[in-house]
């Protein structure tokens, strides 16, 4: 348990934190999967524009790697262009 008072808030934040970053992360999985299941093209369009853009405000926060936003938005961008 912490002691002082500076890691108990330390505490607090890094739960607020953790809790934020789980849900930007579900949302992140979510939107991938919703771009690669579907298979109208416009619907495909919208959705890989909607997830690149999302995913590069993640890796410019440090929630994920660049080379995985680039990874996953490449592989989305490959199914779009085969519809």
């Amino acid at each position: 348990m912490p002691q002082h008072q500076s890691a108990k808030k330390r505490v607090r934040q890094n739960e607020k934190r953790r809790v934020r970053n789980q849900a930007k992360r579900s949302k992140m999985k979510t939107l991938i999967s919703k771009a690669l299941e579907t298979t109208d093209k416009e619907e495909a369009e919208k959705a890989f524009k909607e997830a690149s853009s999302f995913l590069d405000k993640m890796a410019a926060k440090d929630l994920i790697h660049q080379n995985f936003a680039a990874r996953k938005k490449s592989k989305i961008a490959d199914h779009v262009n085969s519809l």
